[in-house]
């Protein structure tokens, strides 16, 4: 498999992880955003600031892909409802 070099891998567009800046938990697809979801609370190394803007991605790529996200701030992942 080919390897992405540096120029190739910053081309790529951000808006594809919920938190492009640290390319964490990608948004390509309904698994995904599922995914992101469920790992939401075990990214480390990100400010509130930056979740806040992350919960964003992923509700947009939730309903770009058809997931229902019963959360509506990401401070009530992994809470129940």
């Amino acid at each position: 498999m080919a390897r992405l070099d540096t120029a190739h891998r910053n081309a790529e567009p951000s808006g594809s992880f919920a938190f492009p800046k640290q390319r964490k938990e990608p948004l390509e697809n309904a698994a995904h955003v599922r995914n992101a979801i469920a790992r939401f609370n075990q990214v480390e190394g990100v400010t509130d600031a930056e979740r806040d803007e992350a919960w964003k991605h992923i509700k947009t790529a939730a309903k770009k892909f058809g997931v229902e996200v019963q959360e509506g701030s990401w401070r009530e992942v992994g809470h129940k409802h």
